[in-house]
C-alpha cells in the first residue's frame, strides 16, 4: 500500500489547493500518483529523497484515486507524472519513476536560476541526454562542469518517455545529445557548445 506523502512532499487535495500553493517567481512541482501502484511508490520515494537534499523546494503530491480535478485540467492520462510550474504557469512534465539524482538536478537547476542576481547574464537552459555506458556522455558532462555550466541530465535508458522525446527532437537515437533551449546538438560538438553558451575557448599557445 502506498503511504501518504510526508514532508517535504505536501499532500494536495484539490485544484484550488494546488493553485493556492504556488509561489510567485519560483518553480513548483506536483506529483500525480496512484495509491497501490508500484511505479507511483517508486516515484514518490525518489522525490522525497531528492527533496531532502534540496533547498526550499515547493513540492506537492496528489493521489488521483482521491483527487479528481487536477489531472484532467493538464491532460495527464498516465501516472506517476511530475508537473512543473513556473509561478502559476504549467511549463513541463516528467513521466514515470526516475532516480533521486534526476529529480535533484531539476530542483537544483531551478534554485540556480532563481538566485541569478539582477543584471547578471542568465545561463541558457541545458539538458543533456545520456546513458550509463556512454563514454562521450561523461566527456561532455565533465566539459560542462569545467566551464561551470549547470545542466539537467536525463538517462534515456531509464526514461522511455524522455528517449522518445529526444528522438522526436533530433531524429536520432545516439547519445550524448544536448538540448540548449531548443537547439539540439548530437554528440560532443565542442565548437557548437562554445558558440551557443558563450564559452571562451582557451588558447594552448
Amino acid at each position: 500500500m502506498l503511504k501518504k506523502p510526508n514532508m517535504p512532499v505536501k499532500a494536495t487535495h484539490s485544484f484550488d489547493e494546488l493553485i493556492s500553493s504556488f509561489r510567485t517567481g519560483t518553480k513548483s512541482y506536483l506529483l500525480l500518483y496512484k495509491s497501490g501502484s508500484e511505479t507511483s511508490e517508486c516515484s514518490l520515494k525518489s522525490l522525497q529523497q531528492a527533496a531532502l537534499k534540496a533547498e526550499n523546494v515547493n513540492l506537492m503530491a496528489a493521489d488521483v484515486n482521491q483527487v479528481k480535478d487536477i489531472h484532467a485540467r493538464y491532460q495527464v492520462i498516465s501516472v506517476p507524472t511530475l508537473l512543473i510550474f513556473d509561478g502559476t504557469e504549467f511549463t513541463n512534465l516528467v513521466k514515470g519513476c526516475n532516480d533521486p539524482a534526476f529529480y535533484l538536478s531539476l530542483f537544483e537547476e531551478s534554485l540556480f536560476h532563481s538566485k541569478t542576481q539582477e543584471g547578471e547574464k542568465k545561463q541558457k537552459r541545458v539538458v543533456v541526454y545520456t546513458t550509463p555506458s556512454c563514454s562521450w556522455c561523461t566527456t561532455l558532462k565533465n566539459y560542462l562542469k569545467s566551464n561551470q555550466i549547470r545542466y539537467t541530465e536525463i538517462d534515456v535508458s531509464r526514461n522511455q518517455q524522455a528517449a522518445e522525446d529526444m528522438v522526436r527532437k533530433s531524429g536520432q537515437q545516439g547519445v550524448p545529445q544536448t538540448d540548449i533551449e531548443g537547439e539540439i546538438i548530437v554528440g560532443f560538438d565542442r565548437n557548437r557548445i562554445n558558440n551557443i553558451l558563450g564559452i571562451q575557448q582557451q588558447s594552448n599557445n
